[in-house]
């Protein structure tokens, strides 16, 4: 039988939707031009229906123009550590205070700038600014004398030429690094304007703590009514389904726990039928599995050295019997590189090469929610359970009996 017309436009019209979602969730920020650009033409051509629902279901408001699409993510913690910013380049490494702030700076001084800025000019204006005392008391020294400085500015820079921020018309910034020439670039200042995600300027912030500040910035109207404390419980719930890798019932309020126990089916479906993950129930929590397996900025398990040993180490805390300490993994590490190491690299076999292997397996496991950590302790997370490798089964001849299977994550 010949499918209906009108069956095959709605199917089509639903897998745009969803492609138009997924790389939202993924890319908040998609420029009309580079190597996103089809992914904004999706997005724009059903901003209507994906404003409404990000609306309504996650209080995330969404711009679309001709130059960039923006959904303005409000994360569902703002004490969650695990996801900073990080280096455009391979390494990818996570920003420190200090590029923080330099991020800050350069955005202040690029929105008080022309059309085009040059690296040198910049630099110049971001040092002027953090000499104010308020930053100097804070601990924060930059005068580019010396090359990691360079290094850190650089590093923004960068960050905001993937962002889009900039663009670049000329010369290198490894050239300027090194003190043997400039870099030439244009602001895309509707971009700009479009990169802070507050409901209020900082400004207007008068909170005396970080964690003041933080809430105020996105602080919601007054919920003086059960439909507005309903709407914010249903926005946070999903947009921590959304972001988090595993949304833990013990991490929630009583009301939260509540609310989730009721509307559960509710909103995972929302989310399944927008963006096609799948809800993955347990005791102890839900989580959000895509079957695609991309909706991740951490992937586990990973090949490579690291990604090796932190599935080892994972496999090892899963079968832990209560917490453990850094310095037990430490000698984890060392036992394994006598059993596994030759698959590692040099460095990774290497006296003291250790501790910064079980730094990185821990950040990564703490980022997927599978462990949590307090200073020198480390506590599993049942999620983690899903890597412990049960013994091995030997099956006799015709035997139906079948061998217990890892059962990994797609998305976490």
């Amino acid at each position: 039988m010949n499918t209906p017309l009108t069956e095959v436009l709605d199917g089509q019209r639903s897998a745009e939707l969803r492609k138009a979602a997924r790389a939202l969730l993924k890319e908040p920020l998609l420029l009309a031009r580079g190597p996103r650009s089809d992914d904004f033409r999706l997005v724009r051509r059903h901003a209507s229906e994906l404003r409404e629902w990000f609306d309504r279901n996650t209080g995330w408001p969404l711009h679309v123009d001709a130059d960039a699409a923006r959904l303005y993510k409000v994360p569902g913690r703002l004490t969650d550590p695990t996801h900073p910013a990080r280096e455009a380049g391979r390494a990818a490494a996570p920003f420190t205070r200090r590029r923080y702030v330099l991020l800050c700076l350069a955005l202040a001084a690029l929105e008080r700038g022309e059309a085009q800025v040059a690296l040198g000019r910049l630099a110049d204006q971001v040092v002027l600014d953090a000499a104010d005392p308020h930053l100097t008391a804070a601990g924060i020294h930059f005068t580019l004398d010396r090359r990691d400085e360079r290094l850190d500015l650089a590093a923004v820079v960068k960050l905001l030429l993937k962002l889009g921020v900039l663009r670049r018309v000329a010369g290198d910034e490894d050239a300027y690094v090194s003190g043997a020439g400039d870099v030439l670039y244009d602001v895309e200042r509707r971009v700009l304007a479009g990169l802070l995600a507050t409901r209020r300027g900082p400004s207007t912030v008068r909170a005396g703590t970080f964690d003041g500040r933080l809430a105020d910035l996105v602080a919601e109207t007054a919920l003086d009514s059960d439909d507005l404390r309903f709407r914010a419980m249903r926005r946070s719930l999903t947009r921590r389904l959304l972001d988090d890798p595993v949304l833990y019932y013990d991490e929630l309020t009583d009301a939260e726990l509540a609310y989730l126990t009721r509307q559960r089916g509710f909103l995972t479906a929302r989310i399944t039928e927008l963006t096609g993950l799948v809800a993955e129930v347990r005791a102890e929590g839900v989580a959000m599995v895509d079957p695609d397996d991309d909706l991740t900025d951490v992937r586990m398990p990973e090949q490579g050295t690291h990604g090796h040993i932190t599935l080892l180490l994972t496999e090892h805390l899963a079968t832990a019997r209560g917490p453990v300490t850094t310095g037990d993994l430490r000698r984890k590490v060392r036992e394994l590189a006598s059993e596994s190491g030759g698959f590692w690299s040099k460095t990774a076999k290497e006296p003291g090469a250790e501790g910064e292997l079980v730094e990185q397996a821990l950040a990564k496991l703490s980022a997927l929610g599978l462990i949590t950590r307090r200073g020198d302790g480390i506590t599993p997370r049942p999620a983690l359970a899903r890597y412990a490798v049960g013994e091995a089964v030997v099956l006799e001849p015709r035997s139906t009996t079948r061998m217990p299977q890892q059962r990994k994550a797609s998305r976490q």
